[in-house]
């Protein structure tokens, strides 16, 4: 059984960066797709990106795209969300989530109910 634990979270300026983790217990990790959603107050959860099992042809939501990169270290069980050129409006708590597909692409895993499992979350909160 496959846990997720996301990390990285904080409080950043306007313009700032931070980096996300998502450590993934158990040894079946390769053989995850791996996808980042974010949830502010009042709104639903929010597709922001994807990757596939090698870690190649990640798929972004068109808010965060040429902002945010998603990686993965599969020797580490590990997936990252770098998150540059932050704005106010990307305020949420950020869920890392994983689906057992070897599908190439990941711009098919961009719903909520792609997903077998989530992790717990991890608050980002931008300023002005």
């Amino acid at each position: 059984q496959v846990q997720l634990v996301e990390s990285g979270g904080g409080l950043v300026q306007a313009g700032g960066s931070l980096r996300l983790s998502c450590a993934a217990s158990g040894r079946t990790f390769s053989s995850l797709a791996m996808g980042w959603f974010r949830q502010a107050p009042d709104q639903e959860r929010e597709f922001v990106a994807a990757i596939n099992w090698s870690g190649n042809w990640p798929y972004y939501a068109d808010s965060v795209k040429g902002r945010f990169t998603i990686s993965r270290d599969n020797a580490k069980n590990t997936v990252y969300l770098q998150m540059n050129s932050l704005k106010p409006e990307d305020t949420a708590i950020y869920y890392c989530a994983s689906k057992n597909t070897l599908l190439a692409s990941a711009r098919y895993l961009t719903g909520t109910a792609e997903y077998d499992l989530w992790g717990q979350g991890t608050q980002v909160t931008v300023s002005s």
